[in-house]
């Protein structure tokens, strides 16, 4: 027995003649649930490997991203369960604040009805009730791609579990001073009504109109540009730089404010460019995060002039507009009073939008609940910095601490009713009370709780120690806690990531929260486009998986995931993916069919011919190469040298290889069906993490096994008689079978020059003796197509190669003449190509002035025609003479 075959019964059950997912998949899954392979213990003393999911929203359906992370989790739990570790793989949902609110929102306005109609207390039951019957459906999707998830500890981050960890640490921020209520300039969603993050805000170049507006009256005039003139209703002061000569003179005066009462005073701040446009600016504390701190600084007044939809309420003609109706009705206003200084011209200029709706954000002045981040990112950013967390791959690091050195006080408060609420009680005399999970709320009239709910990003900041019992010290925190690997992409390093390390040092004692931040790139389609379900291109990867399997899918992901790099992934590909999983099919039948087996003892050194002990070097090579690619997420790597060593190396060489000794039967025969049944062992084993279905069923079949999921991670393979401490290897068969490769490859490209179809039999004479080519004569036969050269043998045509001779007859097998005639025109056009390709290369007065990549394109150009020319040349000479 070796290291990588326990014992199993016989197998008993036939293979199909072909591989069809949707009988297998399915069933195949359930069953593996149904055994409790996922589950796991935390009592065992087993060593732990932990991943939580990163929580997909209540509302989401499986896209191609989340495919792809969790295809790559998924290899990653696999391999270290059958490794031996005491493997947590926790899955749950995010209850997604303001998408959640949005989609009940939306069905009760197909009733007539709003929130405000319902109440408060019947609207969050309207919810709830919403994501019992229709939230969670993607969960059934990640079974669909055979996602092997502890199902026992799903959570939710609304959950009560999860509700007491969020006031336990809400109340802990609290008293430590780290969350605070201030008024501030917040992100505001017209739509959504209630503010965001500054990371929920995507900046887009939008079209606007630069409008230059004068300030002020006779001498004491001033001139600003404006891309929101209808803001200027709220300005409480103009800006200029101190130093600035044009406007020292104004410096403290007052002007006046147009389409207004009012007079505002110029302030001087060195936060103006006096570079830019005029160097003075119109000043909004309320509606403009810098102008807010310009009026910090010089205590000005902030005058709110809209509502939370974006309607103007300053009293006066604009009154009840909409932002966009007052800001023309304002430059009209404007125009009439001879203030417009320059006419609107075109200006493209960053605004900010709602990543959920895609509305124009508005800055507004808001009373808000923050938390204090800088200790908490300066610790993030540390446990980095001293190697307890590694982010991989390393250059993205730069991000990170880019995001986590210059963090800003964070808005965590929503003007919504779906989600955790703040647990701050008012009392009638301004009394401020923090409720933790187990305090008593106040009581007695006039007591009240904030109305506003916390981020959802709040929540899920806590979720790597809140899914495993946090604040209560459980089984599961003590064993599973810190977490071993977050995989995420990065594109939400800055949302979740950061959130994770800072409440994770945080709330247990400086322990991370995750010991490897491994970020992957985004998944685009096949010309590098970023999919969008507005775009033509999205896919959805169910409709792939029905058509082609889960497997085809995720072997298609993860051929593609190099460590941080964007994914391009096309439907060809997926087919690809599927014709690899029928040839692991195919081949496995055929060597179920023709004596493959893992019963007994590997063979001794002694009794394997040169091609056993090939495939055995090999397959100890491939072993040490995907473990090393694994433990450096090198997804992409490892998945293709695995498509190489089973398409090419297993079924193209070692099956075709040994086909002469399978038929001929006898003890060659028996050697060969144990070491290819050892390769077959090992290679599905390699295989499972990331193709999981289709491996398990040939593997129970070839092995009577139980099943991958809880089988042994394959090790180096041993052969008795060979003294090798790393594993078996043979330096000298690789060798010998790289010159029988040599051969069988320049006679392949010899015989499709000649036009040769590739069954069409050939005579041929090989001279071997003496090489170490002579052991393998009829497997070369075999593969090349080559009869005994008989009677009458004539050789047309002789290729020296690794050492050895091969003697073809080629008459009668294709048409001399026509393939002469073709092969010198052919010749003729290199020929041309190449004496243009020296003229221009020859011609100084042509190198001075071309490009240097018109140059090198020209000799790339030479090359390959001189490349042509040797080529036909070969094909030439081969011919037979006539």
């Amino acid at each position: 027995m070796t290291e990588n075959t326990q014992q199993q019964t016989a197998p008993t059950t036939e293979l199909p003649t072909q591989y069809a997912p949707a009988e297998v998949e399915g069933p195949l899954y359930e069953r593996w649930v149904e055994r409790g392979y996922f589950t796991a213990d935390a009592t065992s003393e087993k060593q732990p490997y932990t991943i939580v999911i990163p929580p997909p929203n209540v509302t989401g359906a499986l896209h191609l991203g989340h495919a792809f992370q969790v295809t790559l989790m998924d290899a990653l739990t696999r391999r270290k369960r059958m490794q031996g570790y005491e493997t947590l793989w926790l899955p749950g949902m995010d209850h997604a604040g303001i998408a959640t609110q949005n989609k009940v929102e939306q069905q009760l306005a197909e009733e007539g009805k709003s929130r405000h109609d319902l109440g408060r207390e019947a609207f969050t039951e309207r919810v709830w009730q919403w994501k019992d019957e229709y939230g969670g459906r993607i969960l059934g999707q990640l079974r669909r791609l055979g996602a092997g998830l502890d199902w026992s500890r799903e959570r939710f981050t609304m959950d009560e579990g999860l509700s007491r960890a969020v006031q336990t640490i809400f109340k802990n921020l609290y008293e430590d001073e780290l969350i605070y209520r201030a008024e501030r300039i917040i992100n505001w969603c017209p739509r959504c009504l209630t503010a965001i993050s500054d990371i929920e805000v995507e900046y887009q170049e939008d079209p606007g109109e630069l409008v230059s507006l004068k300030y002020g009256e006779g001498e004491d005039t001033l001139v600003v540009a404006t891309t929101r003139a209808e803001t200027m209703l709220g300005d409480t002061a103009v800006a200029v730089h101190p130093d600035d000569e044009r406007y020292r003179h104004l410096i403290g005066k007052r002007i006046k404010l147009p389409l207004t009462d009012r007079t505002i005073p110029v302030v001087a701040d060195t936060h103006v460019d006096p570079e830019f446009g005029t160097g003075a600016v119109k000043v909004t504390p309320a509606h403009d995060p810098n102008d807010f701190a310009i009026g910090q600084r010089h205590g000005l007044e902030s005058l709110t002039i809209m509502d939370e939809r974006g309607i103007l309420t300053v009293p006066g003609p604009f009154q009840g507009l909409d932002r966009y109706e007052a800001r023309s009705a304002v430059v009209g206003a404007l125009k009439e009073q001879g203030r417009i200084v320059a006419e609107k011209r075109p200006y493209m200029h960053s605004v900010g939008h709602c990543s959920r709706c895609r509305t124009t954000v508005e800055p507004r002045l808001s009373m808000q609940w923050w938390v204090k981040v800088g200790p908490l990112a300066k610790a993030a950013g540390d446990a980095v910095r001293d190697g307890r967390v590694g982010i991989h791959p390393e250059d993205m690091s730069k991000r990170y601490f880019d995001w986590v050195d210059n963090m800003h006080d964070w808005c965590i408060s929503r003007q919504l009713w779906w989600g955790h609420r703040i647990p701050i009680w008012y009392g009638p005399d301004g009394e401020v009370v923090c409720v933790g999970p187990d305090d008593e709320i106040p009581a007695g009239e006039g007591w009240h709780q904030d109305p506003d709910v916390l981020d959802t990003w709040f929540s899920s900041g806590l979720w790597p120690f809140s899914t495993l019992g946090w604040p209560e010290k459980t089984d599961d925190l003590a064993k599973f806690y810190p977490t071993d690997v977050l995989l995420t992409g990065h594109d939400i390093i800055f949302f979740w990531v950061a959130r994770m390390m800072m409440f994770g040092l945080y709330a247990m004692d400086g322990e991370v929260p995750f010991r490897t931040i491994a970020l992957t790139g985004l998944v685009r389609d096949e010309f590098g486009k970023k999919m969008s379900k507005s775009n033509p291109n999205a896919v959805d990867p169910l409709t792939w998986m029905d058509a082609y399997g889960s497997d085809a899918v995720r072997f298609t992901l993860a051929n593609g995931a190099n460590p941080g790099a964007d994914v391009p992934i096309g439907e060809d590909w997926v087919k690809a993916s599927r014709n690899f999983a029928n040839k692991i099919w195919n081949a496995t039948r055929f060597a179920l069919m023709n004596g493959a087996t893992i019963e007994g003892e590997l063979p001794s050194v002694e009794e394997m011919s040169a091609t056993d002990r090939w495939i055995l070097s090999r397959l100890n090579t491939t072993v040490a190469a995907v473990d090393a690619y694994y433990d450096d997420y090198q997804f992409a790597k490892l998945s293709d040298g695995l498509y190489h060593f089973a398409w090419d190396e297993v079924f193209d060489w070692y099956v075709e290889l040994s086909k002469t000794t399978f038929f001929a039967g006898g003890e060659p025969a028996k050697v060969s069906g144990r070491v290819l049944g050892e390769v077959l062992d090992v290679m599905l084993r390699l295989l499972h993490p990331v193709v999981p279905f289709v491996t398990d069923t040939l593997w129970t079949t070839l092995t009577g096994g139980e099943s991958l999921v809880v089988a042994d991670w394959p090790k180096a393979v041993f052969v008795p008689g060979a003294d090798a401490p790393g594993g078996f290897r043979d330096e000298a068969a690789e060798r010998e079978i790289e010159l029988v490769q040599q051969v069988v490859t320049e006679v392949r490209r010899f015989r499709s020059d000649q036009g040769l179809q590739p069954g069409q039999k050939v005579p041929a004479r090989l001279t071997l003796d003496g090489t170490a080519l002579a052991p393998h004569e009829a497997a070369i036969r075999q593969l090349l197509r080559l009869q005994p050269e008989g009677e009458g043998f004539h050789a047309t045509a002789s290729l020296p190669v690794a050492g050895a001779t091969v003697a073809l007859d080629l008459s009668g097998t294709i048409d001399v003449e026509a393939e002469r005639k073709r092969l010198t025109k052919d010749l003729g056009a290199a020929e041309k190509e190449v004496a243009q390709a020296n003229a221009k290369l020859g011609n100084e007065a042509f190198l001075a002035k071309a490009p240097d990549q018109v140059v090198e394109k020209i000799r790339t150009r030479l090359a390959k025609a001189e490349a042509e020319i040797a080529r036909i040349t070969g094909q030439l000479a081969g011919l037979p003479q006539g």
